[in-house]
């Protein structure tokens, strides 16, 4: 062996390799291979924010085998993903191997095809230093907000909260967006509305509604009531003519090629995804799939990006595509170019399109599971689409004046001209056609009827809502968006009601400390200029220990204040009527890490506790048809971090507890006597096993399809949303 590529993931190892010659060995470092230490904030704030790097124990094995390898190599080719995380990456990989400069050499690529890969090994270059430490600034950043601002959480709060730097400002956006609806005052207002079609014929019908009254056009709030009922009766009493028709061809051009974001966006608008998913989905089609004879194949480009940049390249590949297969029309001229989004596009070269503009979904959908379809699909259609002749249709506005009244209805009719992009990539644009109508025409009511309405709240953030807003205020980047939502889910400070994110009630509470005693933390501005700041480190205009400092010193200095200042009692505690039936001590409102309850003053000598719900009022305990099987008294149904359980009315005396179960209708085929049913892990990860446990020990990890392997005839279960397979054999199936 004379040279070893390192990559960061085996599936994309396993594609380069089929690309380049026997003398290059590709191996992966499985992601990260050193990091701060868990056990303790590995960062010397005395000695310049030094930070302390480990290899975590379950990447010394592998650590210890790339550097094997590194050593004895002629040449090492760090080819981990071309941002800054990927960056910091293969300064760790060198930092840990230690070889001289001549030795080794960065190579970066935006896609993993062939021709990208020769290219990156002909051009070669050193590691960029200047994003290393973007990366190392971030990431000593956020270690100092996490590690310093979580125990002052556990001691003034409750045990177990974190904060985050990006996260907390997350949190506060929906936490402001819970508040604005709790807030809101909803206003009534009404409408006129009708169906009406040409007077003496049975032409279509159309829709029209009240537009201007005594020429002046009426804006949302200016009719009420009795103003609807007025006209109504009036307009029906009088004769409708259509007194003016006007036409206006209107053109849109399509919407430029993927970014991190606007993907996240639209991926979970069509598909429900949530950001995770759809960065996960999106990672499996750039470092490659196996597409039969043609090997693996990187499908799609770097996918965290927010530059909105095609390649020449690919824009003459989309439209010679377009071309022969929808003809010359559909192709704008030159192509298009967009203008960048960001200020400071830093993360990526391109905007996220397809490696091959040939390659339609259709051609390779057998190799693709439901999801990488989908997800491949929108990017395809997206990328190509922008590539495309603007849509154009006509919108044709009609006047209908009420005659000797002061009501003028309007009706409004759209036709598409000529589909350009949207052959492609559809929206939700439809026709709305009117019959054929000139001026003098009479028109006869179908009917017409006043309207009730009321203005509604705001929605809460969808998780497509969220990542725009945070892109709008310059919070985060590409990399950090999906990450940043699912932590304050997994940490339950916000959780998804019907696809929506809404604050929990200890969610609500640490932003109310945070925005109080720490405000700058939680700041927009200020959380927006730190990622300027961040960007002009990986250009190479400010150094990182500086902005570290400026940061952290204020920060430390107010940690230690706050540390004097709050008392726990009066954060977490409030008084109330009130008498523990126990010991009749007076019981408190108690903030817990997941959220308020009841319980009694008296403590530690007293450990009663009630549960309360988001009114403050008592729930009392729900009682299930079961004694408990050591002492004897009534078991009862509580809610935990995992959701509901069952435990013993007389703890803490008696600790017993039991886990609730769901059955799936299945016979476990291993003991012939219980059923498969679905629990929870204590890590929270669902898993079904048999309701005989711990007499039957048998296990799956997914749900039970209730169908018998065709092959060895032990249980199938779905493995995921497409994909079943059997607990036992070989054996898979797509569904």
């Amino acid at each position: 062996m004379s040279k070893l590529v390192i990559v960061e993931s085996p599936t994309k190892a396993k594609t380069i390799k089929g690309f380049l010659p026997k003398q290059y060995r590709v191996e992966s470092s499985f992601g990260h291979i050193r990091d701060l230490p868990k056990s303790k904030l590995g960062v010397d704030v005395e000695d310049n924010f030094t930070p302390s790097y480990a290899i975590p124990a379950k990447a010394k094995k592998i650590a210890g085998k790339l550097k094997e390898l590194a050593t004895k190599a002629e040449l090492v080719y760090f080819a981990t993903d071309e941002d800054r995380e990927g960056e910091a990456i293969s300064w760790h990989l060198q930092e840990i191997f230690k070889l001289p400069a001549s030795k080794v050499k960065r190579i970066v690529f935006h896609e993993i095809t062939k021709k990208a890969i020769e290219e990156a090994l002909n051009n070669p270059r050193q590691i960029d230093q200047n994003l290393v430490d973007a990366q190392q600034a971030r990431r000593i950043l956020d270690r100092l907000v996490g590690y310093k601002l979580s125990p002052l959480l556990w001691k003034k709060v409750a045990k177990g909260l974190s904060a985050g730097r990006v996260q907390s400002v997350a949190v506060r956006l929906i936490v402001e967006r819970e508040e604005e609806i709790k807030k809101f005052q909803a206003q009534e207002y009404w409408t006129v509305e009708g169906l009406a079609h040409l007077s003496g014929s049975e032409s279509e019908v159309f829709k029209l509604s009240l537009y201007k009254e005594d020429g002046k056009i009426l804006g949302k709030f200016d009719i009420d009531q009795a103003k609807a009922d007025k006209a109504v009766q009036e307009i029906k009493a009088g004769q409708l003519k259509v007194a003016d028709i006007k036409a206006k061809e209107n053109k849109k051009s399509p919407l430029p090629p993927f970014t991190t974001s606007t993907l996240q966006q639209d991926a979970n608008r069509r598909f429900g995804y949530s950001a995770k998913q759809t960065m996960m989905i999106a990672q499996q089609l750039y470092e490659g799939i196996n597409l039969g004879s043609s090997g693996s194949q990187g499908l799609i480009t770097y996918m965290r990006t927010d530059s909105l940049n095609l390649s020449k390249q690919f824009q003459s590949e989309a439209l010679d595509y377009i071309r022969q297969k929808l003809g010359e029309d559909y192709i704008k001229k030159g192509g298009r170019v967009f203008s960048k989004k960001s200020k400071f596009s830093q993360e990526a070269h391109e905007a996220i399109r397809p490696t091959e503009a040939s390659r339609d979904p259709e051609s390779i959908k057998e190799y693709l599971d439901s999801r990488q379809l989908k997800i491949y699909q929108l990017i395809w259609q997206r990328a190509i689409g922008s590539q495309m002749s603007d849509y154009v249709s006509e919108t044709t506005t009609v006047e209908i004046p009420a005659q000797n009244t002061p009501w003028i209805l309007k009706a409004t009719g759209s036709v598409i001209k000529f589909l350009g992009w949207q052959k492609i990539y559809k929206t939700n644009g439809e026709e709305n056609k009117l019959p054929e109508l000139k001026i003098g025409d009479d028109l006869a009511l179908v009917k017409l009827e006043a309207l009730q309405h009321f203005t509604q709240p705001p929605a809460r953030y969808s998780e497509a809502g969220l990542v725009k807003a945070m892109e709008a205020l310059g919070i985060g980047r590409p990399s950090t968006y999906a990450p940043t939502i699912a932590t304050v889910v997994e940490r339950q400070y916000v959780e998804k009601i019907d696809k929506r994110l809404a604050p929990t009630e200890i969610g609500q509470i640490v932003n109310a400390i945070l925005t109080k005693h720490f405000s700058n933390i939680v700041d927009y501005n200020f959380t927006a200029k730190m990622e300027n700041d961040l960007d002009e480190i990986a250009r190479g205009q400010q150094k990182w220990q500086p902005l570290i400092a400026d940061f952290y010193q204020p920060f430390e200095k107010n940690i230690q204040m706050k540390e004097k200042e709050l008392d726990k009692k009066e954060i977490t505690e409030e008084k109330t009527n009130e008498i523990c039936e126990k010991c009749k001590s007076p019981m408190v409102i108690k903030l817990g890490r997941f959220g308020k309850f009841l319980a009694c003053s008296n403590y530690p000598d007293c450990k009663n506790t009630k549960p309360i719900n988001s009114k403050g009022e008592i729930e009392e305990p729900e009682k299930v048809e079961e004694k408990c099987p050591n002492c004897g008294q009534d078991m009862i149904m509580k809610t935990g971090r995992f959701g509901k359980f069952i435990a013993c009315s007389n703890y803490p005396k008696c600790k017993t507890t039991k886990a609730t179960f769901q059955s799936t209708g299945v016979k476990c085929q291993k003991c012939q006597k219980g059923e498969i049913v679905s629990k929870r892990s204590k890590r929270g990860k669902i898993f079904y096993a048999c309701s005989q446990w711990p007499q039957c020990e048998h296990v799956l990890w997914g749900k039970p399809t209730g169908d018998n392997c065709p092959k060895c005839k032990d249980l199938l279960y779905q493995a995921n949303k497409s994909l079943v397979k059997c607990e036992s054999c070989d054996y898979s199936q797509k569904v």
